[in-house]
């Protein structure tokens, strides 16, 4: 059957349109192959949505179809084109995508599923091309205005083309060891410049007496204000998974990049001076210690994912696929307010909800923990101890509802400008268990060692302020 092309109205403002007469790059076979591909095969989806999303299709309908069946996928319907047709009917829509003749154009374009993800690759290769027309549209109308700040507008012209970067990223995993080979190159390269229980165990033994570890299909939110050292406590959790337990983790981080948390598990693995690591002014017993550390910490089965845009699909994707290829035991998500929501039209507090609620379906699915960080409210700072209370979870009370563990790390110095009480309260941390579903609730002493990033036990000898006493000879 010929292909129809029926040039949807391009997403562009319209003084943008009149400057571009040419038809959009787009591959509407691809688009047919890749709906036929999940038809036939369902189990491709996970793949596909790893590539593309609804807004790389370039026809109405092809698009409007792939919302469905994501729409499907996402509640764990069966992808059947018998359930696709009920919920076109639903929704009105069925006449409007073609019918059933497109429906079974559609089923019948490939004769095998084999070639999903390269279909898939065309599309959100067109859906690139189309992205930058857009963009360098909109930056040559820009550039034509008189009244346009030349900063102004180099600045928005960066912002929009690195968006589309953002928002096309690739989504490989990337394995610890490549990770650190890359930190070791650039440590090498620095100072060349010499002026430069029950559950999954964490490594914290009070926490884990308090909790019985991380239990598996538990939905856990490691929350607090910024530098309070969360991603710290994360990447210490996920080093003892994975050294440790020997336990496949996944640690899927939207802010920093993946050279980056290499450079941090290096310095706390080895104690290093982080600061004088990035500067390149380590000893060179230090960089034994760094390589030697890396050795150890290559063979960890840890894979890291910072692409800096992800949706809750995505990130359940690339969990499915991790399970089936190399096994999984964790999952570790830095930060739920920087997941991209299904729908960017709906409220925030709706977004941040539906999010919640898609991470513990997820830790219900893959029947391991998640641990996902997220940032609390100014208000924290305004009460009389600074310390963090449920209610101060940012964005959404559905956080507290969906999570089985919700806790917080709090340092008291940090909150202290008097430099006496500030070295009073130096290297201590709270981790403040608030909720937990199936046991008690209570605060774990943690040891806090900058330098390092790292958090560990907190261990004090009872009456060790007498121990002086002892020394003195009578």
């Amino acid at each position: 059957m010929a292909t129809v092309d029926r040039n949807p109205t391009p997403r562009s403002s319209s003084s943008s349109s009149q400057l571009i007469e040419r038809q959009l790059p787009r591959n509407l076979e691809a688009e047919k192959a890749v709906l036929g591909s999940i038809l036939l095969l369902p189990q491709v989806f996970d793949e596909v949505a790893l590539i593309i999303r609804p807004d790389d299709f370039y026809d109405d309908a092809n698009r409007t179809l792939f919302e469905h069946l994501l729409q499907m996928h996402d509640t764990g319907q069966q992808l059947d084109p018998m359930l696709l047709v009920e919920r076109l009917r639903s929704a009105e829509q069925y006449e409007s995508i073609g019918g059933a003749a497109y429906i079974a154009e559609i089923g019948g374009i490939v004769p095998t599923a084999a070639h999903a993800e390269y279909y898939a690759k065309i599309v959100a290769d067109k859906s690139v091309l189309r992205s930058l027309i857009h963009v360098g549209t909109d930056i040559l109308h820009d550039a034509y205005d008189p009244s346009s700040d030349t900063r102004e507008m180099l600045s928005k012209a960066e912002e929009k083309v690195f968006g589309i970067l953002e928002s096309k990223g690739g989504a490989e995993l990337t394995a610890i060891s490549d990770v650190l080979q890359q930190s070791l190159d650039r440590l090498d390269s620095r100072m060349d410049q010499s002026n430069l229980a029950g559950g999954l165990e964490t490594g914290f033994e009070d926490f884990d007496q308090l909790t019985g570890g991380l239990q598996n299909s538990e939905l856990i939110i490691l929350a607090a204000r910024p530098s309070m050292g969360k991603t710290a406590l994360a990447m210490n959790i996920a080093e003892y998974a994975a050294m440790h337990a020997q336990v496949p983790v996944l640690f899927v981080s939207l802010e920093m990049s993946a050279i980056e948390l290499g450079d941090r598990l290096l310095c706390s693995v080895a104690e290093v001076n982080g600061q004088r690591l990035r500067n390149g002014t380590i000893t060179g017993d230090e960089r034994r210690k760094l390589v030697q550390s890396a050795a150890e910490i290559s063979q960890a089965p840890l894979f890291i994912d910072d692409s800096p845009s992800r949706t809750m699909t995505e990130i359940a994707a690339n969990a499915r696929r991790m399970k089936r290829r190399e096994g999984l035991g964790l999952v570790i998500i830095d930060y739920l307010q920087l997941i991209d929501p299904d729908n960017s039209r709906d409220p925030r507090q709706e977004q941040v909800a539906k999010i919640a609620r898609r991470l513990k379906g997820l830790a219900r699915e893959m029947e391991v923990p998640v641990l996902c960080l997220a940032q609390l409210n100014r208000q924290v700072e305004s009460t009389r101890d600074n310390k963090p209370q449920l209610s101060h979870l940012r964005e959404s009370g559905a956080i507290e509802q969906d999570a089985d563990v919700v806790m917080f790390v709090h340092r008291e110095e940090y909150y202290q400008t008097n430099e006496d009480d500030r070295e009073r309260f130096r290297g201590e941390a709270d981790l403040i268990v608030r909720k937990q579903r199936n046991g008690p609730v209570g605060d774990v002493k943690l040891a806090w060692i900058h330098d390092f990033t790292r958090f560990r036990s907190y261990s004090q000898k009872p009456y060790e302020e007498f121990e002086a006493y002892g020394e003195t000879e009578f």
